[in-house]
């Protein structure tokens, strides 16, 4: 079985990225891209998945670890009995190979190493042929299955027995030794080996240029700058693309089939990313994203989609693999995603306030890249009364989800301010009437005046966690009644152990089975509508909390567990970091 969601720990190239554990087992890894099979899948399975270990044979006393500060390098410390070894995990970036050096170093004593390399590409599914081979002047080992070849170096390779690659040997005080696994085309040959000391050096230098422009004058700054480097990881260099998480089928109900493929780029999660880098100082990277953007939605505006792959690409047809028996026995694993067909009408409003930011920041619109938002916009407005799946990705009935309905108004209200305030020509009366009119709706079709809160959607008295929202758009003022009434509702209704749920499954809305566990970046919206509501004191311990709930070196899953004090969900998880930057940009 994988270990616990929280003992693990990522490592990325901007092109895709790995999960380490704190055993030294790399158990998820997609070559090359975030998108693409995985290679090591024993996240979801068994080593039998395929897997990457460097550890120690003996005993473990003690084992800690730490990112290198201001990058993603990993470090993890291993202790024995007879001594102790520091295993340094990274994938190069900025040489256009796909690349994972893994280099130990005996720090004490004498150390046995234990290196098992299993390959299984196809989502751990295909077992490729491996064959030693000499490459360079050097011996190697390489796997090759369909499209994929795999390349292991370094000075003690593994021997094959049963699929599996698997060595021991002995390291002294002083000892170093460095092993790297490429991935390249089956057709191409062997590629050449790369320095590994001078790619180590350029890599650290170009994460800490980055994460040093990351502000230091907010709460949790630590926090913050984790958060923002995260995120970075998870932008494909190349495309502009952000993908939600690097993970798919991490249950958010173990044991349960709640679970679902984030390896792809929403355009909410991507527009709400921009909005907290933009926040944080981080202006240039809004250029790249609009760029993935204009050729993601390029075409009929009615043909919008949800999500898009990594490149831009509209095919995310959802599949199970039966193959894998999940992780905690989670099935089904699911590859794809089938909301993509879904109708959500606040994905718009979310676009436009990113687009909104950038142009504050200073970044001008193009001919393309305005008449693209005015194409959308107009598309809106003619289908912006129609119910839709809503944030959440409802696979029940579709509603008039209250939420939708004011990301609505933010769509139109981005647009007006469009031509009031940076002079760019659209339909403006028309665009301002809309906008009156999706007002008056949500004021009296959304509000529940005898609890006095908003609700989730027209049809009911629940509450959604999505409601906070309503003032960190600027749709009522933070003080607003109707608005802390809606607060001290939603705290009421879904609150569990301290943490906010999404809203109450119980009440069939998503129509799916099971439950889930509250929602992190739910909490953090409460952390900025507290702070909007003048409630600072209230919002700085709920901060404290959450950002204490980050594991060892910094990072959040999609949900928490606080009964068995544990994660869930797909990890690590852009929308918990990009709103951990927002309620610590509300708190300053």
């Amino acid at each position: 079985m994988a270990l616990p969601i929280e003992d693990y720990a990522l490592i990325g190239d901007r092109g895709t990225a790995a999960l380490v554990g704190r055993d030294g087992s790399i158990d998820w890894l997609c070559l090359p891209r975030f998108d693409s099979p995985a290679c090591f899948a024993a996240l979801l399975g068994t080593e039998d998945n395929g897997r990457w270990l460097l550890a120690p044979a003996d005993e473990i006393v003690s084992t800690s670890r730490r990112y290198v500060d201001g990058t993603a390098l990993l470090e993890t410390t291993f202790t024995t009995a007879d001594g102790e070894v520091v295993l340094l995990d990274v994938m190069p970036t900025g040489d256009g190979r796909a690349d994972v050096v893994r280099r130990l170093t005996c720090t004490r004593g004498t150390v046995r190493i234990r290196h098992d390399w299993v390959v299984r590409t196809d989502y751990g599914r295909v077992r490729p042929w491996v064959v030693r081979a000499h490459a360079h002047g050097n011996e190697v080992v390489v796997a090759v299955a369909g499209p994929d070849k795999l390349v292991l170096r370094g000075p003690h390779l593994p021997h094959g027995h049963n699929g599996h690659h698997s060595d021991e040997f002995d390291m002294t005080e002083g000892d170093e030794l460095t092993f790297s696994t490429t991935w390249v085309r089956s057709w191409r040959d062997v590629p050449e080996p790369l320095g590994f000391d001078d790619r180590i050096e350029a890599t650290t230098a170009a994460q800490r240029e980055w994460s040093a422009r990351a502000p230091d004058d907010l709460p949790h700054a630590d926090r913050v700058r984790r958060s923002l480097l995260t995120l970075f990881l998870m932008t494909h260099e190349e495309t502009g693309g952000i993908v939600a998480a690097p993970t798919t089928s991490l249950p958010e109900d173990f044991g349960g089939e709640r679970n679902w493929d984030y390896r792809f780029c929403w355009l909410r999660d991507a527009a709400l990313t921009l909005e907290s880098l933009i926040g944080a100082g981080y202006d240039e990277e809004a250029l790249g994203w609009r760029r993935w953007l204009l050729r993601a939605v390029a075409g009929d505006p009615a043909d919008l989609q949800i999500m898009y792959t990594v490149d831009g690409g509209r095919q995310l047809p959802e599949r199970e693999l039966p193959h894998l028996p999940g992780y905690a026995d989670s099935t089904p694993v699911r590859i794809g995603n089938g909301a993509v067909s879904q109708r959500q009408n606040d994905v718009l409003g979310e676009v436009m306030i990113a687009l909104e930011l950038a142009r504050q920041a200073g970044l001008d619109e193009t001919r393309n890249s305005w008449a693209l938002q005015r194409a959308l916009v107009d598309e809106l407005a003619e289908h912006w009364d129609e119910p839709d799946n809503g944030l959440w990705e409802i696979r029940g009935p579709q509603r008039h989800f209250t939420h939708s309905r004011v990301m609505v108004w933010v769509a139109f209200d981005r647009a007006v301010k469009a031509v009031e305030d940076h002079g760019l020509e659209g339909p403006v009366e028309r665009w301002r009437d809309l906008r009156d009119r999706v007002r008056e709706e949500v004021l009296e079709k959304g509000y529940d005046a005898e609890r006095g809160t908003f609700t989730q959607h027209y049809d009911t008295t629940e509450v959604d966690a999505s409601l906070l929202n309503i003032p960190l758009v600027g749709f009522l003022p933070g003080d607003d009644p109707r608005v802390l009434g809606t607060i001290d509702a939603i705290t009421e209704d879904l609150m569990r152990d301290g943490l906010l749920l999404r809203y109450r499954t119980q009440t069939g809305v998503d129509g799916v089975p099971g439950h889930e566990h509250p929602f992190l970046a739910c909490s953090f919206w409460l952390v900025s509508a507290l702070a909007a509501a003048g409630r600072r004191t209230e919002a700085g311990e709920l901060m404290d909390r959450l950002c204490g709930l980050a594991n060892d070196v910094g990072l959040l899953s999609e949900e928490y567990d606080a009964e068995h004090g544990r994660m869930a969900g797909n990890f690590p998880q852009a929308f918990s970091h990009l709103a951990l930057v927002q309620a610590a940009l509300a708190l300053r």
